[in-house]
Order: C-alpha cells, then structure tokens, then sequence
C-alpha cells in the first residue's frame, strides 16, 4: 500500500529530478567539448581538408640511426604531425630491425623501408675503372670532399636518375627530400606541397651554391643544394628529363669527375622549366652541415624559429640566392 505524498516530499523529488537533469545536461555538453591543454599534453589535430600525393623520402644507411631520428623527430614536430605525410625511408643493404623499429615510433604516418635495386647502385660494368682511380686520385690531390669515395659517386648517381623509379616512391607525385643530421628550425602550418600543386610549381629549394661540372659547361654554374628538395617527381620522370640523365650517365662523369645529383637537377631545371616553375622557400628554416637558410623578419618571428637570424648563408659570398632571387621575383 503506498504512503501518501506530503508536500515536503514532492518538493525533494522535484529538486531530485532537476538536479538530475542539470548534471545531465551539463555532462553532455561537456563531450561536446575539446578538453584542455594540460602540462606537456598534446592536443588532437584535425586532418587538413585536402592533401596532396606525397611522400618524405630519406637515403640512409643503418650507421645513420641516429641522425635519421635527429631528423624525423624534428620535422614531425615543426611540420608533419599536422599532415601525416607517408615516410619512405632507402638503404643499399637491409635496414636492420633496431633501424626500422626505432624510426617507425617517430611518427604516427604510414613507414616504409625500401631495398634500392643494385643495378641502380653500383658503378656500372662498363665504367673504366682505371680511369675512375685516376679521376678520384686526382679529386683527392685537390683536396676535394669525398674525392675517394665510390659509395658517394653511386649515391649521386642514384638521386640524379634513380630515386623517383623505386617502387615505394612509384605511386607518388611529390617529394620532400630529407637527411640524416639536419636541423629544421621553425614551425611550418601550412602545406608546401598544395602550394606548390596550387600555383603549378615544380621545384623547391632553400639553400644554392656553385656547383662544379667542367666538362659541359662553365666551370661555375648557380646550383641549388639538393639535400633539402620539395619537387615533382612527374618531372623527373619525364621524357626530357629522362635523355637528359642517360646522356650524362653514358659519358660516365659520375665516377670520372664525380659530378653531384645538385648540378644535374638545377641545370635540368634551369632548361627544362619556366623561372616561375621554382620557389625559394624562405620561410622553411634550414640546416646541413655549417649552412644555413634562416627566415629573417616577419617570417622568423611568425614561424617560431629557433635559428640565429644572422647565421644565414642566403647573401655570403659562395651564395648563388642573389642570382637565384630573380627567378621567384
């Protein structure tokens, strides 16, 4: 038999049910919510609304472990844990399992490891090798860096007329070329790679310099340095590129005169492209080995960056920017 309903009940009741409702309501919403940045806690970032067909590529040997994740840790931090780009990651020997577990950790991106063809890799058969010894005797006389070394010829080589063929790099269209022990110095919030697809770009550089290849042209040409490269691999991959690298490859310059993969892209870029077609990316702070491209003004102070606005090679005397300019302008 039920008890008889005081008022003083139907008031706790009414209060009940309304404090129920008030929690509820309250909770609700806060789902709805983006919940706060505490400490060192990293909030979610939305994907951007649209992407381009890219990769970050990386030759390396599993000796450059350490300087792999120098690299990767800082690009994913200043660029890419906002657009989970794909990693391709390319070796001459197996990456060992250390090298591809250490790396993979570094991102939350799909990682690939790539095996490069040795056909793509070693001097050819039909290189003079007598005449090769002289040619890097002679680059050691002068004191040239890695004027000995066969395994830096090969790798010219393979960046000049290979990367681009390999099958991880096959199904992508652009490109972010990155080394072992760089530094990237400020943070980058927008796509480099939709701009340059937007405004119909096909090469991107931050740092030049004079290259050296006597046996064609001038003995100084204004060179792009191709350790830092956003590019269309399309281009590479054309036909005119494509007899452009067998004619260089076939008189064997890699192996005689140790010609580099920067001079044969600016040169190729320089016939085979309209001087609005390459970007200075000014905003991207930089650095391999003692040079560096650092943002100045405006850009250093908006990009974050941690880089020394005077150490900047941009206007030193072996600098080619001031003939480059020119070009983006």
């Amino acid at each position: 038999m039920a008890l008889p309903l005081t008022a003083a009940h139907r008031r706790y009741i009414v209060i009940a049910v309304t404090t129920v409702l008030i929690v509820s309501y309250f909770m609700s919403a806060s789902k709805n919510k983006p919940s706060p940045s505490l400490g060192n806690m990293i909030p979610q970032i939305s994907p951007p609304p649209h992407k381009a067909n890219t990769t970050l590529v990386i030759l390396a040997r599993n000796t450059d472990l350490s300087g792999v994740i120098s690299s990767v840790e800082q690009l994913e931090a200043k660029f890419n844990r906002k657009f989970s780009y794909p990693w391709v990651f390319l070796n001459d020997e197996p990456f060992s399992t250390d090298f591809k577990r250490r790396v993979s950790v570094l991102t939350n991106a799909n990682v690939s490891f790539g095996l490069i063809p040795r056909e793509h890799w070693v001097q050819p058969d039909w290189i003079d090798e007598g005449r090769a010894q002289e040619g890097r005797n002679k680059l050691v006389r002068h004191g040239v860096i890695y004027g000995s070394s066969v395994s830096y010829r090969n790798m010219c080589r393979f960046n000049s007329g290979f990367f681009f063929r390999h099958e991880l790099l096959t199904p992508y269209k652009w490109y972010w070329r990155v080394e072992p022990d760089v530094r990237y110095y400020c943070d980058l919030d927008y796509d480099p790679f939709v701009f340059m697809k937007d405004h119909t770009k096909v090469y991107g550089f931050t740092i030049s310099m004079p290259g050296k290849f006597s046996s064609l042209m001038v003995n100084d040409a204004h060179s792009v340095w191709s350790n830092f490269e956003i590019a269309d691999m399309d281009f590479w991959r054309s036909e005119a590129y494509t007899k452009f690298f067998e004619h260089l490859d076939n008189t064997g310059g890699f192996y005689y005169e140790r010609w580099g993969d920067a001079p044969v892209h600016s040169i190729a870029a320089a016939l085979f492209t309209r001087k609005d077609q390459i970007h200075f990316f000014k905003d991207i702070g930089y650095k391999h080995a003692e040079f560096a491209h650092c943002p100045q003004g405006k850009q250093w102070r908006e990009g974050h960056c941690s880089c020394d606005p005077n150490d900047n090679f941009d206007f030193a005397q072996n600098s080619c920017l001031r003939h480059l300019m020119r070009l983006d302008d």
